[in-house]
């Protein structure tokens, strides 16, 4: 029986960050075959105001003044939509220049983690940019809407870089978690990685454990037909991995989101939070 290929959901917000998502959506999908759902989402803040603010107001004045705001909340509102309409045009124009055939836009209102919630069931990927409209003023930080989306989120999160680049040399952050052999699994079952250069690499020491482990992934890689090596390097994850990145110049870092020695909570693992933060490339999130 022939599935349909799972969509790409690519979250476009209209910062600095969503020509690149759209970019790297095309990637995807022209590599795939996967067809591409831009979402953009406006936020509750963002929806009109339907509170009734002339409750307790009898004069006329207070009254008058009350309707002017809430007519003035009703013509921002229809501003807020258009200008979600007018981002979903300018991103689904990206994907068509780029040969992409296969496109929806959807505009929504409410949570961004309730919508990725509600669509992701049948997507294959989540597409969102590093930051969000606040990016020149908050390099140093993630995008509150990424770390929230990264925890929530059961299918695999693709964090765009700021500037698209065709990937050909992928690294693979691999720990021995259930995390990163699920990241080595979808990477051999992948059409995206096909005929890309892979590296799995371990931050430690190469004990019986950690060499056994990845012989096993690189078996696993191998057996898809992908070319692959596997190394161990001493040092931090967090260090020794953005290095790696840099100086070999690898093109995308996929890793698992959680460590495995890490209590699953709320939070992130922290090498992931400093690699998103640090790396100058694509990073992919695995649960």
């Amino acid at each position: 029986m022939n599935q349909q290929p799972q969509k790409i959901v690519a979250l476009v917000d209209g910062s600095i960050y969503s020509a690149s998502v759209c970019d790297h959506a095309a990637w995807i999908s022209l590599r795939t075959g996967a067809p591409v759902e831009l979402t953009h989402v406006l936020g509750r803040r963002e929806a009109t105001d339907t509170q009734d603010h002339s409750g307790a107001i009898a004069l006329g004045a207070r009254t008058a003044l009350m309707e002017q705001l809430a007519e003035l909340d009703g013509q921002r509102a229809k501003l807020v939509s258009h200008r979600g309409r007018a981002i979903l045009e300018d991103a689904k124009a990206i994907l068509e220049r780029a040969g992409v055939t296969e496109i929806t836009t959807r505009l929504r209102h409410g949570d961004i983690v309730e919508t990725v919630a509600e669509v992701e069931a049948d997507a294959r990927v989540i597409l969102i940019g590093k930051r969000g409209e606040a990016a020149d003023f908050a390099q140093g930080h993630l995008g509150s809407n990424l770390e929230r989306i990264v925890r929530a989120s059961h299918k695999p999160v693709f964090i765009a870089s700021r500037a698209f680049k065709p990937v050909t040399k992928v690294l693979v952050a691999y720990d021995g978690g259930a995390s990163a052999m699920k990241a080595v699994d979808h990477i051999a079952h992948s059409t995206l990685f096909q005929e890309l250069s892979v590296h799995v690499v371990t931050v430690g020491s190469a004990t019986t454990e950690v060499t056994r482990a990845l012989s096993d992934a690189k078996a696993s890689l191998k057996a898809a037909g992908i070319e692959v090596e596997t190394s161990v390097l001493p040092g931090q994850p967090e260090t020794t991995l953005g290095k790696l990145v840099e100086e070999a110049q690898f093109d995308m870092l996929v890793m698992g989101a959680y460590g495995h020695s890490r209590i699953r909570s709320l939070i992130i693992g922290s090498t992931t939070t400093a690699m998103i933060r640090s790396c100058k490339v694509p990073v992919v999130l695995m649960r």
